[in-house]
């Protein structure tokens, strides 16, 4: 229950739906108890065996309570009667029916407030997994599953939302139908009620037993369907490969091997689950049968109870069997809600390591340099970067060439805080990043990747991603500089036009100039290409090389590149090789130097 009540504080904006619905349990357990003792005037009435009373009964204390209700009663009955039976009947079935109305009516009400509480804590549970799965930095899936961060904001969200009508049961409304029943039993027969008192501790021992291993059974259960997920999402992401390669039967048996977990472990965990309603139905018949034999013998033999009080008694035992199997239930519920909660906390309390200091400042200018400090860095265990320092002057560009795996990449990571340096230090105008504010920091720098990262969604919200309050005239100014405005004019739709999953309505070319366009409309001071043309033909390499240099004009660019026809014109290139720089100058300087950069120059054939 640990980890469910921390979820419960997501309750909190709902709290008046949830005693709304606790009054209205409340009410319904009375009702309930007192539908089934409505029954018992109507058959004293069948059974003939009111004693007529013509005198209004007068209170004698409560030790006196229950003649004082039976005569009362009797004495209703007895006056009704002198008008005829149809109508003592007809105002003892009214009463049965008043009773069972309010009963329902109660049900009712409770289902509708708890609606609201079930929803609310649904959204507002799934609302703070998303935003903290968009907190959390990079690296935290560097090696997580997709698929099982989706299970958890889907399918362990609805456990939980389905746990909070369980435990809201299992607290308030069937102990208190329990209770008031067995008081309305104690009330015709104290004798007869100690079986019940028997009944339920041995039920709920039994059925504790049954559950003991439920909440394992149920993390393994959203594990394995975070696993297929996972499968899914791997597949429809790479599907031209595994068509390409012929490898759908090896994703066959993938997806196949982990459905098949997942069917074996769901009905061990249904097949435990099914046992506690079976099983407390039979434990509540076999008192039953109990109360049957020594019930019939009171009412036949030894005359101490009236044959429709016994009826009456029979009724309410039997309708404890309905809570009582509820609870078994209710109390499986919140075994699997809590094994999901688990889950949902293990995102929820994830520590960020890179989020905002107590005191960052607000940066949003940028006045004169980037200065990179001695900086090492290491994803894991070996150093991508070592002592890597760089000083750039606003306006100018700064290239960053090597071979594969040489740190290009990870300059940019850590200029943008996707990643924390390990050692040294990252200054904008004298201010270390850390001690900036992120949203700031990220809104000075504008970015350009490899792989085009587009949205299923029109070109105008692609766009507006880099300015959301962008005009028409802005979008298309961006577009122009992007050398994207006579394509994106040609479409069907023009901006409004759907550019598909990942932008795969459009070329490599088109896409990457919507990327550039989007990053132009943002209009930040520094500028980040990450290897922005190596995806690309000559063709489109040659349109994107142009939006790249309208768009540098004027700003502070580092740019990250593979073919080195597109940084010729830096005011800086470094050559890095295995996280370390080994040259450092323009191009014209690293090509009479006869280096490493002049080999790179050769191999890509650019003297």
């Amino acid at each position: 229950m640990n980890y469910f009540k921390k979820i419960l504080r997501f309750a909190k904006p709902y709290k008046s739906y949830a005693i709304l619905n606790i009054v209205s349990n409340v009410f319904f357990a009375l009702f309930s108890t007192l539908s089934m003792l409505s029954l018992f005037p109507l058959l004293k009435v069948l059974f003939g065996e009111d004693e007529p009373v013509n005198v209004q009964p007068t209170w004698q204390g409560f030790d006196q309570s229950k003649t004082y209700i039976e005569d009362s009663l009797n004495y209703f009955v007895t006056q009704k009667a002198e008008q005829g039976v149809d109508d003592v009947l007809i105002y003892m079935v009214g009463l049965v029916i008043s009773m069972f109305l309010m009963k329902n009516i109660f049900n009712y009400l409770a289902m509708y407030f708890i609606t609201f509480l079930r929803n609310g804590v649904l959204k507002d549970v799934r609302n703070a997994m998303y935003k903290k799965t968009v907190e959390l930095p990079l690296s935290h899936y560097s090696e997580k599953r997709k698929g099982d961060t989706i299970a958890r904001i889907t399918s362990d969200v609805l456990e939980v939302q389905h746990s909070f009508l369980s435990i809201l049961e299992l607290v308030v409304r069937e102990p208190l139908t329990i209770l008031f029943t067995i008081g309305a039993m104690v009330y015709i027969s104290w004798e007869l009620t100690i079986f019940v008192f028997i009944f339920i501790p041995v039920s709920g021992f039994i059925i504790s037993r049954i559950g003991k291993s439920l909440k394992k059974k149920s993390d393994r259960v959203q594990k394995e369907q975070g696993m297929f997920l996972s499968i899914l999402e791997e597949t429809l992401g790479g599907l031209k490969i595994i068509k390409g390669f012929n490898a759908e039967g090896i994703f066959n048996r993938k997806f196949k091997s982990s459905t098949q977990e997942f069917y074996n472990f769901s009905n061990k965990l249904l097949n435990r689950q099914n046992l506690a309603s079976p099983t407390s139905e039979f434990l509540g018949i076999g008192v039953i049968a109990i109360l049957l034999w020594y019930g019939g013998r009171m009412v036949l033999i030894d005359g101490t109870l009236e044959a429709s009080m016994f009826i009456a008694y029979m009724g309410l035992s039997y309708q404890i069997l309905t809570p009582a199997k509820a609870i078994s239930k209710a109390s499986y519920s919140v075994k699997k809600g809590n094994a999901a909660a688990e889950r949902i906390l293990e995102i929820l309390e994830t520590k960020n390591e890179i989020e905002d200091l107590p005191h960052a400042i607000e940066k949003n200018k940028f006045n004169s340099t980037i200065e990179i400090n001695n900086i090492n860095f290491k994803y894991e265990d070996d150093y991508v970067l070592k002592n890597f320092s760089v000083k750039i002057p606003k306006g100018k560009t700064l290239a960053l060439v090597g071979q594969s795996g040489s740190g290009k990449s990870t300059i940019a990571n850590l200029l943008t805080r996707f990643y924390e340096v390990n050692e040294g230090e990252i200054k904008i105008d004298e201010l270390p990043i850390k001690q900036m504010k992120l949203q700031s920091l990220r809104g000075l720098m504008g970015l350009v990747t490899q792989d085009s990262i587009l949205f299923n969604d029109s070109i105008r919200e692609n766009l507006k991603l880099g300015k959301e309050n962008a005009s028409d005239e802005e979008l298309i100014d961006a577009l122009k500089i992007a050398n994207a405005y006579d394509f994106v004019m040609q479409l069907p739709k023009g901006l409004e036009t759907n550019i598909g999953d990942s932008g795969n309505k459009l070329s490599g070319g088109q896409k990457q100039r919507i990327s550039i366009a989007r990053a132009v409309l943002k209009n930040p001071p520094i500028m980040i290409l990450d290897e922005a043309t190596s995806a690309l033909d000559t063709e489109s390499e040659r349109l994107v090389q142009e939006a790249l240099e309208n768009m540098m004009k004027n700003r502070t660019s580092v740019v990250i590149a593979h073919r080195l026809s597109t940084i010729q014109n830096a005011d800086e290139i470094i050559v890095l090789h295995q996280g370390e720089i080994v040259e450092q100058g323009n191009h014209q300087d690293l090509i009479a130097k006869n280096g490493t950069y002049k080999k790179l120059v050769d191999m890509q054939n650019l003297n």
